[in-house]
């Protein structure tokens, strides 16, 4: 398995291909947008000047990873020749399907497809392609250079030989996978969606402010960054998103999505993206500033 296919440019998708670029693999990393790619590679380029500057790769590895990554826009001719297609697109369902049917078209009989989805149905990405034992989840963890985990999630028809290879491919990147089975939120989403809904429940029911609930959770629990803050960083609206499908999915109210969570992704405050959340961001600035709107 030498030749991996990237769908989707942004955070995930360029640190999925920077990941298994660095480890020797060609990557032909695609999305719609050329200037997207292009953001992409300088944000590849970006992280692996730190890694060099922080002594844990040198110039040529910086190189050569580089030189493992070629950008597509066109899906078919990127899809054709690949052993793995990792899709990273946006958290929609329908994009998403509709990317496994034309990649059962494109892609050769025995490739992977994998889905980098944080909650949504494997089986159901599966049943739109002609091979649905090859079809999996791959769910890194943001940043993916950084971060360890890969949560493997197996459709109801995945077979033991792609399990299996995707086990020890992820081994191969100097990850540790967990194998788990499709239901809603996996298992990462599925305990930490409902703690980040709390803490915003928490906030919205005037029990504490933000940074009084992120610090609760900083010392007290021995959590790097609080609830809300993470919330900010993953993006309210993918939380959002995958809150409805734990609630659509159970269907068990614990899953409700907080009003406040609601409202404030209907006004466009997603967040770090938007540069504003439960805290407000500013370009270049690492300081932690409590969005006005909870100012107490």
């Amino acid at each position: 398995m030498n030749n991996i296919t990237v769908i989707g440019s942004g955070t995930m998708g360029n640190g999925i291909a920077h990941t298994f670029a660095q480890h020797g693999f060609k990557v032909a990393l695609v999305d719609i947008n050329q200037d997207a790619l292009n953001r992409a590679i300088q944000t590849i380029t970006g992280n692996l000047d730190r890694q060099v500057k922080k002594g844990t790769i040198d110039e040529q590895v910086k190189s050569t990873t580089l030189n493992n990554i070629t950008t597509f826009t066109d899906l078919k001719t990127a899809a054709a020749n690949a052993d793995l297609v990792i899709e990273a697109a946006t958290e929609n369902r329908e994009i998403k399907l509709n990317l496994f049917k034309q990649l059962s078209d494109y892609c050769k009989e025995d490739a992977i497809l994998a889905s980098n989805t944080s909650s949504i149905s494997i089986t159901q990405i599966a049943s739109v392609t002609k091979a649905p034992g090859n079809v999996i989840g791959m769910h890194f963890m943001n940043p993916v250079p950084v971060m360890k985990l890969v949560e493997v999630i197996r459709g109801y028809a995945t077979t033991d030989k792609v399990t299996a290879t995707i086990m020890e491919l992820s081994k191969k990147l100097n990850k540790v996978p967990v194998e788990v089975n499709d239901y809603p939120g996996f298992v990462a989403n599925r305990i930490l969606m409902p703690m980040i809904n709390e803490a915003i429940y928490t906030l919205f029911e005037g029990v504490a402010g933000v940074e009084e609930i992120d610090t609760v959770m900083k010392l007290g629990m021995a959590h790097p960054m609080g609830p809300l803050q993470l919330a900010d960083f993953i993006g309210l609206d993918v939380c959002l998103a995958i809150l409805n499908v734990l609630y659509n999915g159970f269907g068990n109210q614990k899953y409700a999505p907080c009003p406040l969570l609601v409202n404030m992704v209907t006004a466009g405050h997603t967040g770090v993206k938007s540069g504003s959340g439960f805290y407000k961001y500013t370009p270049g600035s690492k300081d932690l500033v409590i969005a006005d709107k909870f100012i107490r």
